[in-house]
C-alpha cells in the first residue's frame, strides 16, 4: 500500500478516484481525473518547502539503491566482504552493465521491513562497509571500469563496535583513495546524504543530487537539538541549513541536479531510474573525452575549490 505525506492528501484522493474509474471503465471521468491529477501535482510539487523536500528524501516508498540497481543494471553480480572483518549489508557493490557499459555500482541500502532494516543497519554503514566499497572501487580501477556511487544514508554508524574498528579512519581512507582513483567516477545522492557517511562514497568526477534529495553535515533533528535543545524544531533547522539540491547547486557544492519525475521517485520508480541511467551514460561519455591527466586535474580543482579565505 502506498504511503502519503500530509501535503499529498489531495493527490491520494484523486489517485483513489482514478482507480475507481478504471474499475468502472469510465473513460470520460478517467480523462478528467488524470488532468486534475497533473494540475494538483504541478501545484504541490512546484511549491515545496525545504522541509517537505526533506520528507520526500526520507519517504518510505522512495527507491533505495537496490531498487535502482535492479532497474538499471543487467548481467550483474554482487561483491561481498571487505577481506578484513565481515560483509556489511548496508553497502552494496554490484558489477554488471548499464546499457552496453560495464560498470561497478556501489550504493548504501536502508532496507524495507523490520528484519531487512536491521540487517541493513538502517542504511548506516560500519567501517567494514566503507572498506568493502573501497575494495570494489579499486577492483574497478584495476580493469578501467567506471564507478557509479548511489548515496543514501542518515550517516555512518556511530556505535561502539564501529568506533573500535576505526570508523573515522575508514571514512578518511575512502576520501583519500577515491580522490586518487584513476577511473571515471560519478556519485549521485538518491535520498539522504548524511555527513561523512555520505562523503565516504561521494568523492567523484561528477557529484549530483536527485531533485528531492538532501545533503547535510548533520540531521536537522540533531542540529535543532544542539542549537535549541529541541529536536522538534527540525523544520526551522532545515530551512536554515540549506540542505536541498537546489541550495547546494546554487552554492556550487554539487555539479548537477537530476530532474527526477515531478511527482517524485516514490511515485515513478521507472522514470527516476531512467534519469539516473541516462545521466550516468551521458556524463561517462564526457569524461571519456578527457585524458586521464585532465580528468584527475579537474577532479582535484573541484575538490579544493569550495570555500574562501582572506589574508
Amino acid at each position: 500500500m502506498a504511503t502519503y505525506l500530509d501535503f499529498e492528501a489531495k493527490i491520494k484522493t484523486i489517485q483513489e478516484d482514478i482507480i475507481s474509474a478504471q474499475v468502472r471503465h469510465d473513460e470520460g471521468e478517467l480523462s478528467t481525473l488524470k488532468k486534475s491529477l497533473d494540475k494538483e501535482v504541478s501545484k504541490i510539487y512546484k511549491n515545496l518547502s525545504d522541509f517537505q523536500k526533506l520528507q520526500l528524501a526520507r519517504h518510505l516508498d522512495r527507491p533505495y539503491a537496490l531498487d535502482y540497481i535492479n532497474l538499471i543494471m543487467h548481467d550483474k553480480y554482487e561483491i561481498h566482504g571487505d577481506r578484513h572483518f565481515r560483509d556489511d549489508a548496508a553497502i552494496l557493490c554490484y558489477m554488471g552493465y548499464i546499457g552496453d557499459e560495464k560498470v561497478m555500482v556501489i550504493g548504501e541500502q536502508k532496507g524495507r521491513g523490520t528484519k531487512n532494516k536491521i540487517r541493513r543497519n538502517f542504511g548506516m554503514p560500519h567501517p567494514e562497509g566503507y572498506r568493502k566499497a573501497l575494495r570494489a572501487a579499486k577492483m574497478a580501477e584495476k580493469f578501467n571500469i567506471p564507478v557509479l556511487f548511489l548515496v543514501d544514508t542518515p550517516g555512518a554508524y556511530p556505535g561502539i563496535g564501529a568506533e573500535e574498528r576505526n570508523q573515522s579512519e575508514a571514512i578518511a581512507r575512502n576520501l583519500l583513495e577515491l580522490a586518487e582513483l584513476n577511473t571515471q567516477t560519478i556519485s549521485i545522492v538518491i535520498g539522504e546524504g548524511g555527513s561523512g557517511g555520505a562523503l565516504a562514497i561521494g568523492v567523484a568526477d561528477r557529484f549530483a543530487m536527485m531533485r528531492y534529495s538532501v545533503f547535510s553535515v548533520i540531521s536537522p533533528e540533531g542540529c535543532s537539538a544542539i542549537l535549541w535543545n529541541d529536536p522538534k524544531k527540525a523544520e526551522a533547522a532545515t530551512n536554515a541549513m540549506k540542505i536541498t539540491s537546489s541550495d547546494l547547486k546554487e552554492l556550487n557544492l554539487i555539479d548537477d541536479v537530476l530532474d527526477e519525475p515531478l511527482i517524485g521517485a516514490h511515485r515513478d520508480r521507472e522514470g527516476a531510474a531512467t534519469v539516473i541511467a541516462d545521466y550516468f551514460l551521458d556524463e561517462l561519455a564526457k569524461l571519456r573525452e578527457m585524458s586521464s591527466e585532465d580528468r584527475m586535474s579537474a577532479r582535484y580543482d573541484k575538490l579544493v575549490s569550495p570555500g574562501a579565505f582572506a589574508e
